[in-house]
């Protein structure tokens, strides 16, 4: 099978340190193409890479180049914009998170990808990491009974430094959008996508300016469970700090590392997945991982995961969110 042929929009250090890697390594893929408005930058990746082709308008790659796929690295305001224009090209795409700033905008996406009927992916990696892929297996299986709790936080640094990132006519939102928006998704993909109901949040701007730089959000659904979120880039330690437990009616599990504890006979017995706990090997494979099911269902080998349909209804969900925190009551969805 011929490789399928990527694009590249947006070269930025996501771009730079694992998109461009990881297309070049992978057997069923060639990188055709680089655009970006900085030529400078377009320019010394584009040599570094060894990438012929390059364009400081995306729209003339888009015209001129035989691609097959798009991945879009720009900031998040462009998004909605670039992603149609690439769809309307015929063109699958893979969007880093967030897709959009808003339900609206992810809407108008997931229109026209369903009308060209091309795939249209979201980036959300950590879907794709060993430990939380296995974790997930588990809990499908039954084998801890049914989760009804799931806690979750991350408190790291933002991810960007650039100025764009705590605009919020430009990034969305802050916190939420950059570590908030992968809790939620994990959870409810945990949760076989249950129906949320009712969400409260309190969101905190301790350094920032008309975004929230930490947030915490209750989430009811439609089956009774609950879902705690925490996400922050100032309530930090020593270190960055990501934590996942899932409360199940016959056990409990936990990441970083993974530990899963199982009812038997009236006491909770620790089990031992067989798993690598290196962090930093999660983190790389998790995008290797993504990639080649983005890959897997271009070609038709898999369903789509993280899917812009998918994305949509987060977005929607996060704005009650940001209504939540502004009315300081909790909002019925």
């Amino acid at each position: 099978m011929a490789k399928l042929k990527f694009g590249i929009i947006g070269l930025g250090g996501i771009a730079q340190l694992i998109h461009l890697p990881d297309l070049i390594k992978n057997k069923e893929t060639e990188v055709t193409a680089i655009a970006d408005i900085n030529k400078r930058a377009l320019a010394e990746v584009a040599a570094k890479f060894r990438i012929p082709n390059y364009f400081t308008d995306y729209k003339e790659m888009l015209k001129k180049m035989p691609l097959d796929a798009v991945i879009i690295a720009t900031p998040t305001k462009t998004h909605q914009q670039i992603a149609v224009d690439c769809l309307d090209a015929n063109k699958h795409i893979l969007v880093e998170k967030p897709l959009a700033r808003s339900g609206k905008e992810a809407e108008m996406i997931v229109e026209k990808s369903e009308q060209k009927n091309l795939i249209a992916m979201v980036g959300m990696n950590m879907r794709f990491r060993p430990d939380i892929m296995l974790l997930k297996s588990i809990i499908g299986s039954g084998d801890i009974g049914e989760p009804y709790y799931i806690k979750s936080s991350w408190f790291k640094t933002q991810s960007s430094s650039a100025k764009w990132f705590t605009t919020k006519d430009e990034a969305g939102g802050g916190v939420i959008f950059d570590l908030g928006i992968v809790l939620i998704d994990v959870a409810l993909w945990f949760l076989d996508f249950p129906v949320p109901t009712t969400v409260s949040t309190q969101n905190f701007s301790q350094h920032t300016k008309n975004i929230e730089d930490s947030s915490i959000s209750m989430i009811r659904t439609a089956k009774g469970q609950l879902i705690s979120i925490e996400s922050s880039w100032t309530m930090l330690g020593e270190k960055d700090s990501f934590n996942l437990e899932v409360y199940c009616t016959r056990g409990n599990a936990f990441i970083n590392p993974l530990r899963i504890t199982k009812v038997m006979d009236g006491q909770f017995v620790e089990m031992k997945p067989m798993v690598n706990d290196n962090r930093k090997i999660h983190f790389e494979k998790s995008y290797q991982n993504e990639l080649n099911h983005f890959i897997g269902a271009i070609n038709g080998h898999n369903p789509l995961l993280s899917s812009a349909r998918d994305s949509a209804s987060r977005l929607k969900l996060i704005e009650a969110m940001y209504l939540s925190a502004q009315k300081k009551t909790e909002v019925k969805l």
